[in-house]
């Protein structure tokens, strides 16, 4: 009974112990420290009196009511950056990139980070944002765009170097600071990009020419050796079809010449065969009738001699005209192209001949045409320069009978002009009867002497003048025929009695 109340008191102790040791017992994770707090402690490379201490990757005892726990993540942290800047030539840009960061792993790194982010690391990605967006307005205030277009490293480094110590106070380490883009909102960078890319398309233009220029050169040389290929063709052609045609004309030239060979051998072999069908009956004579036939065996042999001459010649003169007549005919043929080309080179030089006298006449008709009309020209103004100078002899001569011809030429046109004076008269009203009647005429009269010797004078004048510089008179308006401006209405009033 006892031994059993002793065995069950000491497994609850053991179950009391296991309960408290888990209780106290902390274990820190590879991505965080805990933090342990509410006893003085010493931990190596800390500065003395800090009063909590620093656990990573292990497990420690913890006095509940005494000491506090808490943990410190060592997890990476990442922060966007979006900065506006403005660069040493006061170009506005905007700064886009990210900040990689977490929680150094050395105990002085967790310490600083415990202190200022324990409580607050939701807000951490925020302060670093504000720290690299500070650094970097700086330091993109004292380059310029072509520096930070051209080596982004530069400005990278510079950044990460100006908020080195910060982070490090924070207790923070930068794994990785891209810049992502550059966002020019004024368009300098894309004027900056302008002339390169101008003369990249420039040296794409002149790339493409040249290959077009290479292309139609390959081209041409392709046309030029099909066309060779063809020219060529068409002679080896041209050469078969010569042959083939020399071929046909001897075929055909061929016939006749086997037929007249063929006639040829008929006619050799009747003649053997004629002679001998002679020399056997000669044989047969000779063997039959001997000698006292002789007589009729010569006969008969004269006979035999002249029919087989007579055969002979007859073919001789078959073959001679056959002969003959392909001679007359190859004669007739070379003729008749001979001619042909005599032809047709007579009716071209007739045509020539005939263009050329076409020609020689029109020239010459042209010819007589411009010199007919010189002629002419010139027989006009001689006469008109005779006549100059014969009046102007005249003149010289005897100029009042000169200036009386021609007043008595214009001596109609004179009296006309006079009389003009009383053609728009509508009404006249003459006082005294017939005396004012005459007294009317007296004064027309009168005025009609005085513009006849207006008129003397002043012709005298222009034929002096005319006669002066080799030039014919001209003849005062008035006297050539036009009438003058008459007035509408003329009335004429004389005085009473």
């Amino acid at each position: 009974m006892v031994i059993g109340v002793v065995a069950g008191a000491v497994v609850l102790a053991l179950v009391f112990i296991v309960v408290v040791f888990k209780l106290m017992w902390r274990v820190a994770e590879p991505n965080e420290a805990l933090i342990i707090s509410g006893s003085k402690h010493r931990t190596e490379g800390l500065e003395e009196g800090m009063g909590f201490r620093i656990v990573t990757g292990r497990g420690t005892l913890v006095m509940p009511g005494v000491q506090a726990v808490r943990k410190l993540s060592l997890d990476l942290n990442e922060t966007e950056l979006q900065v506006d800047c403005v660069t040493h030539q006061g170009i506005p840009l905007k700064v886009r990139g990210v900040v990689i960061f977490k929680v150094g792993d050395d105990f002085v790194s967790i310490a600083n980070a415990a202190r200022r982010f324990l409580d607050q690391q939701r807000l951490m990605s925020e302060r670093v944002h504000n720290v690299f967006a500070g650094h970097l307005r700086s330091i993109v205030g004292g380059l310029t765009v072509e520096d930070m277009i051209r080596d982004r490293e530069k400005l990278t480094g510079q950044t990460r170097a100006a908020c080195g110590t910060e982070m490090e106070k924070l207790g923070l380490i930068v794994d990785s600071l891209q810049i992502h883009e550059i966002e020019d909102p004024t368009g300098y960078i894309q004027n900056l990009s302008m002339p390169h890319a101008a003369a990249v398309q420039r040296d794409a233009r002149i790339a493409q020419a040249e290959a077009n220029r290479l292309a139609t050169e390959a081209e041409q040389q392709s046309y030029a050796r099909m066309a060779e290929a063809t020219r060529d063709s068409e002679i080896l052609q041209a050469g078969y079809q010569a042959e083939r045609d020399k071929a046909a004309a001897s075929a055909r030239q061929a016939g006749p010449l086997a037929d007249a060979a063929a006639r040829q051998e008929v006619v050799v072999q009747e003649t053997r065969v004629a002679e001998l069908e002679a020399h056997r009956r000669e044989q047969q004579l000779q063997a039959d009738v001997r000698k006292p036939a002789d007589a009729k065996a010569y006969e008969k042999r004269t006979l035999a001699e002249a029919e087989r001459d007579a055969r002979i010649s007859a073919a001789q003169a078959k073959a001679k005209e056959t002969e003959l007549a392909a001679a007359a005919e190859a004669t007739r043929v070379k003729q008749a192209a001979g001619a042909e080309a005599e032809a047709t080179k007579t009716h071209g030089a007739a045509a020539a001949q005939a263009t050329r006298a076409t020609g020689e006449a029109e020239a010459a008709a042209a010819q007589a045409k411009g010199l007919a009309e010189a002629e002419a020209t010139r027989a006009q103004g001689l006469a008109e320069a005779e006549a100059i100078k014969a009046r102007a002899a005249a003149l010289a001569e005897n100029q009042e009978a000169v200036v009386a011809q021609q007043l008595a030429e214009k001596w109609p046109e004179i009296v006309q002009a006079g009389a003009s004076a009383f053609g728009n008269v509508d009404n006249m009203v003459l006082l005294n009867g017939a005396d004012g009647m005459a007294d009317v005429f007296a004064k027309a009269l009168t005025m009609g002497g005085t513009g006849l010797g207006l008129a003397r004078r002043l012709l005298s004048s222009m034929n002096d003048g005319a006669a002066a510089n080799g030039a014919p008179a001209h003849t005062p308006a008035g006297l050539n025929g036009s009438t003058p401006p008459r007035p509408e209405k003329v009335v004429v009033e004389g005085d009473e009695g």
